[in-house]
């Protein structure tokens, strides 16, 4: 088959072909045909979670359902459905979703399957919001799992692994209003001072800076408008409010991103940094993330501080955030309130490499989890000692898929070990 590569161009996918069903029988029919098979999303990851030896399937061929149950406050929508392409319809049902990553871009499913986030010392994951799913299982059968059984805090972050999702029910709640601001200029200092408290000032926080000077280029504050509820100000911070529209990384066009300026608009118009119209970048970049105990931000910052001259020199931007913890067995922010560090690296894996491998020593002592979508270079066994519900996991991934059917290289280094 013509040579398949993700989003960033950096993995190249091997499979022996790919599928596009256009309903569930005809993915069930080949789920259970096939002797090797895995599920692509948008293609957005950095690793390659996502490749397979034998079929990749994409499930954005599936109907695209978006059913809102008001008496439940709940919406189910098809396999395929990606973040940006529901917003807009709950949001004119009178809902809204807890929280958004900074790509609308990006497929539900694809997203909670490896515990991507947004940002929030009280937002979860976006698989945190996930009440319920399908899957098609290794035997072609459609299998819910439901909030409450044992097994679904197991399937929810499960890496493709489990099966291919083909439905997936979310909680919503009323919808709401945020406004943005962006600060210029926090400086080190007085961030690491005040981090908590700067990131307990708004319901999203972001961090930026290129490690290449002093502190924190740029802060985006993203506060929900509720009655009662006084504008964030961060000027207290010594942080200056900017005064014309900003782009995380230095250079890029502003236009890519939600309106800023403190202009009241919809949740999903404003919790992304970037816009579903746009592409918010060529893709010409990698990417890494750890998430590890928020008590050790300070620490952890200290860390990357001290090693930023090896950094910079092959960095774009990058992001610090907070995540609140769940109770998903495979997630990054299992049983841990999070901060998460965020690297947007230049596009040259040579370069990018050891770089990456000197921030994870970096980080180790703080019991930093990468995260499954980027690039990291852990070892399995250290991956491993980070989930204590990782033998549940193999014991249910064992009982699922015996045969192994959805596994590939990816999640037998890291999750299941190798055949």
């Amino acid at each position: 088959m013509t040579s398949l590569r993700n989003w960033a161009g950096n993995v190249t996918f091997h499979p022996v072909a790919l599928h596009r069903p256009s309903s569930v029988d005809e993915l069930q029919t080949m789920v259970a045909r096939a002797g090797s098979v895995h599920a692509l999303g948008t293609g957005h990851s950095f690793s390659t979670v996502a490749d397979s030896p034998g079929i990749l399937v994409s499930t954005a061929g599936l109907p695209p359902a978006i059913e809102i149950d008001p008496e439940t406050s709940t919406v189910a929508i098809g396999g395929g459905m990606r973040w940006g392409e529901l917003a807009p319809v709950v949001d004119a049902a009178g809902f809204a979703l807890q929280n958004m990553g900074s790509l609308p871009h990006i497929s539900i499913a694809g997203s909670a399957a490896t515990g991507t986030h947004g940002s929030g010392n009280r937002n979860g994951c976006l698989a945190t919001a996930v009440r319920s799913l399908e899957l098609v299982t290794a035997t072609g059968d459609v299998l819910e799992l439901r909030r409450g059984d044992p097994r679904f805090a197991g399937a929810v972050v499960a890496l493709g692994s489990l099966g291919v999702v083909t439905r997936v029910t979310l909680d919503l709640q009323p919808t709401y209003d945020v406004r943005q601001v962006v600060y210029d200029g926090l400086g080190w200092a007085s961030a690491l001072e005040h981090l908590d408290e700067v990131f307990d000032s708004a319901y999203s926080v972001s961090l930026f800076t290129r490690w290449s000077g002093n502190g924190f280029e740029q802060v985006w504050v993203k506060d929900r408008v509720d009655d009662g509820v006084e504008p964030v100000d961060l000027g207290w911070t010594g942080a200056v409010r900017a005064t014309v529209p900003r782009h995380p990384v230095p250079g890029a066009s502003p236009e890519y991103c939600t309106e800023q300026d403190a202009v009241p608009g919809p949740w999903y118009t404003r919790l992304p940094h970037f816009r579903l119209e746009f592409t918010p970048s060529s893709g010409e970049e990698l990417q890494t993330e750890y998430l590890l105990p928020r008590q050790h931000g300070a620490a952890a910052l200290e860390a990357m501080e001290a090693i930023r001259s090896r950094i910079a020199p092959v960095l774009q931007i990058s992001e610090i955030r907070t995540v609140a913890a769940d109770e998903l067995w495979l997630s990054p922010c299992y049983t841990r309130d999070s901060i998460a560090i965020h690297f947007t690296w230049v596009p040259d894996p040579e370069a990018v490499r050891p770089v990456v491998e000197l921030v994870e020593a970096a980080l180790a002592p703080f019991a930093a989890r990468p995260h499954w979508g980027k690039v990291f270079s852990p070892e399995p066994a250290s991956i491993a000692d980070q989930y204590e519900r990782l033998p549940d996991f193999r014991q249910l991934a064992g009982e699922l898929d015996p045969d192994g059917k959805f596994r590939n290289a990816f999640v037998d280094r890291y999750i299941l070990g190798e055949r």
